[in-house]
C-alpha cells in the first residue's frame, strides 16, 4: 500500500462500507451512477471498476480532463459532463440515475435546499443518495486546537451560507437530515467519518506497522455511535 493509500483508507473506509452493499452487482445488476463534483474521479473510477455506468458532473474542465486520464489508465469508461447542480436534470437526462454521489458539494452551493431538489428530480424511484458533508462541531474543535479561538467561537452556532465566510458551509448531522427530509428523502443511515483520522499524524501511519489497519478498524467501530458524531470531520448520510 502506498503512502497516499495508507492515509486515505481511514478517511474513506466508512463511506465505502455503506456504499458497497448498494453497489453490489450480484443484487442490483448494472447501475447508472452520477457523481456530482466528482472532479478527478477518485470515487467514480472505483465505482466504474465494479461494472457500473458512471457519469461525473463537475464545473472544472481541468478536473474532467484528469478524470479522463485516470479512467483510461485504469481501463474503465467514465462519462464527464461539465456543469453543476443547477444543470443536473439536463445533464443526466430523462432516464435519471440509480445512485447519486454528492460528496463535499453541499458545503459550497448557494442554496443547499435547491441542490437537493435537483438531485431528487434525477433520482429514480428506489434510488440512493450518498451525501457527505463537512461537520460543524469538528471544525470548532480543529480551530480551537490550532489557536484560532475567535474563529472557533464564530462557528459555534453558525448557519451562514458560503457567501458570508470562506465559501464553505458546515452542517450538524441533524441539519443535514432536516434538509434531506425537507427535500422528500428518507434517511436510511447516518455515520461519522474521520472521527480520529485527521488527528493521527500521517508519519505514524507510514512508520508503524499495522497502524493503518488499526485506525480503519477504530473508525468503523465509532462511525455508527451517536456520541462520536460531533467529533467527526464529516457526516455521511445514505438516503432514498
Amino acid at each position: 500500500m502506498s503512502a497516499s493509500e495508507r492515509r486515505a483508507a481511514p478517511r474513506t473506509a466508512v463511506v465505502w462500507d455503506v456504499l458497497d452493499p448498494v453497489l453490489a452487482m450480484d443484487r442490483t445488476g448494472v447501475l447508472d451512477v452520477v457523481d456530482i463534483g466528482g472532479g478527478t474521479g477518485g470515487s467514480a473510477v472505483r465505482v466504474a471498476e465494479l461494472g457500473h455506468r458512471v457519469t461525473v458532473v463537475d464545473p472544472s474542465p481541468d478536473a474532467l480532463a484528469a478524470l479522463d486520464r485516470r479512467a483510461r489508465e485504469r481501463g474503465v469508461e467514465v462519462a464527464g459532463r461539465q456543469g453543476d447542480l443547477s444543470d443536473l436534470p439536463d445533464l443526466v437526462g430523462a432516464d435519471g440515475a440509480d445512485v447519486v454521489l454528492c460528496h463535499g458539494v453541499l458545503e459550497v452551493v448557494d442554496d443547499a435546499a435547491a441542490a437537493l431538489t435537483s438531485i431528487r428530480q434525477v433520482l429514480r424511484p428506489g434510488g440512493h443518495l450518498s451525501l457527505l458533508v463537512a461537520q460543524r462541531h469538528a471544525a470548532v474543535v480543529a480551530r480551537a486546537m490550532s489557536g484560532h479561538f475567535a474563529q472557533a467561537a464564530a462557528l459555534l452556532d453558525s448557519t451562514e451560507g458560503p457567501a458570508e465566510r470562506s465559501r464553505t458551509r458546515r452542517f450538524t448531522a441533524r441539519e443535514a437530515a432536516d434538509l434531506l427530509e425537507a427535500a422528500r428523502f428518507t434517511v436510511a443511515s447516518t455515520h461519522g467519518v474521520r472521527v480520529f483520522a485527521d488527528l493521527v499524524p500521517g508519519s505514524l501511519l507510514d512508520l508503524e506497522p499495522g497502524a493503518t489497519a488499526g485506525l480503519v478498524d477504530l473508525e468503523r467501530a465509532v462511525a455508527g455511535r451517536p456520541e462520536y458524531l460531533s467529533l467527526a470531520t464529516q457526516v455521511h448520510l445514505l438516503a432514498t
